[in-house]
């Protein structure tokens, strides 16, 4: 097999067990906030949805300036701090007596995703070939839901111990995820030209097409929060255990696996990428 064709297959591989850690860490955690805040802690709604709108504000508003800066340091260095970031972030979310910790703990998270989120995409395009890419993307989404339904088990086993434990749970998850990053992933530069900042913010400002797409998305975010939020919240209250949350994702990853690959393929053989 030539060099390059080798690497890519590596990298493919890598990059399928770096989501799956990354999706772990994460459902391990937020599915379970709602619950332990407004149902055990009895805050309000409003003030934990705050923390999780925050979270995702920051994290998806901002990933242009995460691209941005991927493109200027390199990948590595930053997917490495961003994962430490979101480690750093459950931590504070195990300590969070007051709304303003669990709202630093949030923001934490979200702008470790911000630094981490952009340059594994960007990697994606870089290792994955252009033909390859939306059934690769299609792998990625089904991973990311089976990913939910056994890092919402986890997280709900951990509870039964306590809350903390499950937020160290999930900051072990992403220091293990930065610590292979460290070992594993090679110095790649997502970008060859050292252009500034402002001109590639400005390229996807003029990009109509891509803003129109942006737009649609923030729908999209605006229900993933509110899946977050409430829907735990009336599962815990309807099954009265916190376990039943994995149920959830588990309809998801139902549909997902079922449904999602094979509309890919259907796909790519009728419309362009």
């Amino acid at each position: 097999m030539p060099l390059m064709s080798q690497a890519r297959s590596l990298g493919k591989y890598f990059l399928l067990l770096d989501n799956m850690l990354v999706v772990l860490g994460f459902f391990v955690v937020f599915p379970l906030i709602s619950i332990r805040f407004v149902d055990d802690l009895g805050w309000a709604a409003l003030l934990v949805g705050i923390a999780l709108g925050l979270r995702q504000f920051i994290q998806q508003g901002l990933g242009v300036f995460g691209g941005a800066i991927a493109d200027r340091f390199g990948a590595k260095p930053m997917i490495i701090t961003g994962m430490l970031l979101r480690a750093a972030g459950f931590v504070f979310m195990a300590i969070a007596t007051e709304p303003w910790l669990l709202w630093l703990s949030c923001a934490r998270s979200g702008l470790g995703g911000t630094l981490f989120d952009p340059p594994r995409t960007a990697l994606v395009v870089k290792l994955v070939r252009p033909q390859e890419r939306g059934r690769f993307y299609s792998l990625l989404m089904m991973q990311d839901s089976a990913g939910a339904v056994i890092g919402a088990l986890i997280g709900s086993w951990l509870l039964q111990y306590d809350f903390t434990v499950v937020c160290w749970g999930g900051a072990a998850l992403f220091v293990l995820a930065a610590a292979l990053n460290a070992w594993l992933l090679p110095a790649y530069r997502i970008s060859t030209v050292r252009a500034p900042i402002s001109e590639g913010l400005l390229r996807v400002i003029r990009d109509r097409r891509f803003l129109i797409y942006v737009l649609t998305l923030t729908g999209y975010y605006m229900l993933g929060v509110q899946v977050l939020l409430m829907l735990p919240i009336m599962v815990n209250e309807i099954a009265g255990t916190p376990s039943a949350v994995k149920w959830m994702y588990a309809i998801e990853a139902m549909l997902s696996l079922s449904l999602l690959y094979p509309i890919a393929r259907w796909s790519e053989k009728r419309f362009r990428l």
